[in-house]
């Protein structure tokens, strides 16, 4: 097959004229946004009910295939905000066993779509849905984390919005100023940092000074390490999911959800992502790359992963020239996991949640509600 094939994978094609400089460009991109990947693949991983170290594991797993099977010259894979309540969701009812089982049919059906060319299809699915889905979904996200932003004492808190923000109002007496603190100095420097510069990542100065005031000053918050125990240092750990055949039918609503929106923010991340830099993706052989990547995951312990809008601009304007990037990105957060990852037991709960307040932000697209509601006033009025 000719390297030069748009039916072969970007990382392939993109040897052709590869040479030192892009090489050089490629590992200060990858190093770079496997640092801001870090915070995020962790926060993902707790807020989505799971542990902080499957965060990291689908972040290096599947990050490194879909980096280097994809149909995207600088798309950045790994677990996004669209998934967490859906996860969540199937967790509290199904266990880890039901989120891997979930998480290979979705990557079935997606390997399926890119096969059989549905992947131009993803396209046509209405703006409007999109944004309000989206939002619906950043609105969770923010809610799940002011239990931990604000360091507040409850028991069991709910799945459900409504319920959950009961709980959380009722035990509003119980704020942590400690937690509170460290979570506003967490906004504080993710908001202002950018502002200076943008050579440092913003999520990695926060976590590493918010964390240097915890363990300098013993502050009585609670962190990865007494919520998990730690996250273990070595390589994501090999293991064939208890797949139970009764639950295959329940969870197949599921699947063909986290399925359809892996697909569509994989095809938009790919978009922005040609938008950026003036190439132009492959949209089939993408959901092929995002299929091999979710089936393969739950064997090493990750859970859904896809195309990260914000981590794939991040990738672009660090100087990415090709997938080598993405694959020094998944590479980056191998060695942390091999060499650093007992560290990350002092990181504050507090600080976590202050980053996904900032992430839920920026995913929305809240500008365009406003038109949205007036093309609904408008078409009532004209029907």
């Amino acid at each position: 097959m000719s390297i030069s094939n748009p039916n072969i994978p970007k990382s392939i094609q993109a040897l052709r004229n590869y040479n030192l400089t892009m090489l050089q460009h490629d590992l200060i991109a990858g190093v770079t946004v496997g640092l801001v990947a870090l915070p995020l693949a962790m926060a993902f991983g707790i807020a989505s009910g799971v542990t902080p170290q499957a965060g990291l594991y689908t972040a290096v797993v599947a990050g490194f295939l879909i980096s280097a099977l994809g149909g995207s010259r600088t798309q950045i894979g790994g677990p996004t905000g669209a998934f967490v309540v859906i996860v969540a969701g199937i967790v509290a009812r199904f266990g880890m066993s039901g989120l891997a089982m979930v998480t290979v049919m979705a990557g079935i059906l997606l390997l399926l779509m890119g096969l059989t060319g549905l992947g131009a299809a993803v396209k046509f699915i209405p703006r409007m849905v999109v944004i309000g889905f989206t939002n619906g979904i950043a609105i969770l996200i923010a809610s799940t984390q002011i239990k931990d932003f604000f360091g507040l004492k409850t028991g069991a808190v709910p799945s459900e919005f409504l319920p959950r923000m009961k709980v959380l109002a009722a035990a509003a007496e119980t704020v942590n100023w400690p937690a509170l603190g460290l979570g506003a100095g967490t906004l504080a420097i993710l908001l202002l940092l950018p502002r200076v510069t943008r050579r440092v990542p913003a999520s990695i100065v926060a976590l590493l000074v918010c964390t240097g005031v915890a363990v300098v000053f013993h502050l009585p918050v609670e962190t990865i390490g007494t919520k998990f125990g730690g996250i273990p240092r070595g390589l994501p750990p090999f293991a064939i999911p208890d797949f139970h055949s009764d639950h295959i039918i329940p969870l197949i609503p599921s699947a063909f959800t986290v399925a359809l929106l892996a697909a569509l923010e994989s095809m938009l991340s790919a978009v922005v992502a040609d938008g950026m830099t003036g190439d132009r993706h492959n949209s089939n052989v993408e959901l092929v790359a995002q299929g091999i990547a979710n089936i393969v995951s739950p064997l090493f312990g990750g859970i859904p992963a896809t195309g990260a809008i914000a981590r794939t601009a991040t990738n672009i304007r660090s100087g990415a020239r090709s997938p080598i990037a993405g694959i020094v990105h998944a590479v980056t957060l191998l060695l942390i996991l091999l060499v650093a990852a007992p560290l990350a037991s002092y990181i504050p709960l507090a600080a976590l949640a202050a980053i996904l307040f900032v992430v839920a932000y920026n995913m929305g697209e809240w500008n365009e509600i406003g038109g949205i509601l007036q093309l609904d006033f408008t078409a009532i009025s004209l029907g």
